[in-house]
């Protein structure tokens, strides 16, 4: 993990500790790499709740309660589907912030309109306060899972000033 990551996750716990919030995730194409970051952090099970890894649509329709019918009109990686994930993990795992993202990390899957690279990641808080984006990474796909990973992150802290 590179020191800039290992920085950015610290400050995060601070931040989360100073409020007593817990934080959690629900991660579709980076497969649990934003709380293996997380919990790479010794101490970091004062503010880091758990996760959902929804790598397959029917994890997203089980248990973070994703429309089937939502799916099918506009794909998994999405803003309304980022949008569903992000409060339903709060609810699923009982913390105060969370953090979602669906991407297409290749080196397959990628369409003209969505190529390799397309991620949607948003962020929620019990307050029901949510915020979407959608990046376009470059990369293959390792480079594109850690970037997903650090824009979650970096986005997070955003959200939380």
């Amino acid at each position: 993990m590179s020191s800039n990551l290992t920085d950015l996750i610290a400050e995060l716990g601070d931040m989360l500790r100073e409020r007593h919030w817990r934080l959690a995730t629900a991660e579709s194409c980076t497969g649990g790499l934003v709380a293996a970051r997380c919990t790479d952090l010794p101490g970091s099970s004062d503010w880091y709740a758990g996760s959902v890894v929804a790598y397959s649509n029917n994890v997203k329709i089980a248990l973070l309660g994703v429309s089937g019918d939502l799916l099918s009109r506009v794909g998994a990686v999405s803003e309304e589907v980022v949008g569903i994930m992000a409060p339903a993990v709060l609810r699923t795992i009982g913390a105060h912030v969370s953090v979602a993202i669906s991407g297409i990390a290749g080196p397959d899957g990628g369409t003209e309109e969505k190529p390799v690279g397309t991620v949607w990641i948003a962020w929620s808080d019990y307050e029901e306060n949510l915020r979407t984006e959608l990046f376009q990474f470059e990369g293959d796909r390792d480079a594109v899972r850690e970037q997903a990973t650090y824009a979650a992150l970096e986005g997070l802290r955003a959200f939380l000033r």
